[in-house]
């Protein structure tokens, strides 16, 4: 499990607090402004996606530990930010992964700087399953493959939903051509569509090359025979290698955690100049009103660290192919700052 040395510093004081009551859930919620009724807006509209599972398990830790009713409703980006900015009572919380800053940085509409505009809360999960796909009887065997051939000027077409997680990796894959080949990066284009049963509908209808999937929604696929018009492999997992190896030995479906390793650095080199590789873990984490009161911040910080330090919470995400990852809210904020500071150079470099 991922657990800061920060969050881990401050496990004792928050387990002491809650021995010293019968029942720390109650402890929590009568010392706590925090009560009651609880909205957790997220930034997706699919109840069937990673945001919501990811985001119904935490709220389903706090509810209990706070003694609170608190609920996961799927209202999307623009919405969820638009609720939040209504309401400073503390009433409604957000639940956003990084989306919320790269949406920003591409200049969508509705997205501002949340390091400006929010406060930033604790990091919960990392789903490592960001991905990049190619048909089964691609002539492209690696990643490796693409970068040569749109370097000798061969167009490589990817399907991404632009402006966010979907785009960052075909923003750096388009800067490492950059960098191998220079004045060849613009055959490397971009198919912007929607949803990931539209980017897989682009590659079965021969209108991509590669697409941008995951391992939960993709892996299915790659089981498929090479024949079938719908089967495909993986070429690239974005995560870092570390957070792969922490993923459950048997991995999803058929494909076991070492064959994801396959597709992770350093098997796979993304360079983004020098020494250093592009990788990128989907996180994610509360979004908070600027104006809410900073004691539940607070006693959100301190509920999710006696959470983790329990264990359980850790096992429920494992389960559903997440990696566990607690950072309390001034760590987490510093932490995301410096991360998007890191893929903003990617994506002026490509401008």
């Amino acid at each position: 499990m991922l657990v800061s040395k920060k969050a881990l510093a401050g496990l004792g004081s928050a387990a002491l607090m809650a021995s010293m009551t019968v029942g720390s859930g109650v402890a929590f919620a009568q010392d706590g402004p925090l009560r009651g009724n609880v909205r957790v807006v997220i930034g997706s509209t699919s109840t069937g996606g990673d945001t919501y599972q990811n985001s119904s398990i935490v709220a389903d830790a706090l509810s209990e530990k706070l003694d609170l009713n608190m609920k996961v409703d799927a209202v999307g980006a623009n919405s969820a930010f638009r609720t939040l900015d209504r309401d400073s009572r503390g009433n409604t919380l957000m639940i956003f992964h990084d989306q919320s800053y790269l949406g920003y940085l591409y200049g969508v509409e509705g997205y501002d700087n949340i390091f400006e505009k929010y406060t930033v809360g604790p990091t919960v999960a990392i789903n490592p399953g960001n991905a990049y796909l190619v048909p089964k009887d691609s002539p492209y065997e690696t990643l490796n493959d693409i970068i040569a051939a749109v370097g000798e000027g061969e167009t490589v077409r990817v399907a991404i939903q632009p402006g966010g997680v979907s785009e960052i990796g075909f923003s750096a894959l388009k800067n490492a051509i950059a960098i191998e080949h220079p004045g060849q990066e613009d055959n490397l284009v971009a198919v912007n569509t929607g949803s990931q049963s539209d980017k897989n509908q682009q590659l079965f209808d021969d209108q991509a090359d590669v697409i941008n999937g995951t391992v939960q929604a993709n892996e299915q696929y790659t089981r498929l025979p090479e024949d079938d018009q719908k089967a495909m492999r993986f070429v690239w997992l974005t995560a870092r290698q570390d957070t792969i190896e922490q993923a459950p030995e048997e991995g999803l479906g058929q494909t076991t955690r070492e064959q994801l390793l396959e597709y992770v650095e350093p098997n796979v080199n993304v360079t983004m100049g020098g020494d250093e590789s592009f990788t990128f873990d989907k996180e994610f984490f509360f979004l908070y009103n600027k104006d809410m009161d900073p004691a539940i911040v607070e006693q959100i910080d301190e509920a999710l660290a006696e959470i983790y330090a329990e264990g359980e919470i850790q096992e429920t995400q494992k389960n559903a192919f997440f990696i566990p990852n607690f950072k309390p809210s001034d760590e987490a904020s510093e932490y995301l700052q410096d991360k998007m500071t890191r893929y903003e150079g990617i994506i002026e470099n490509i401008k």
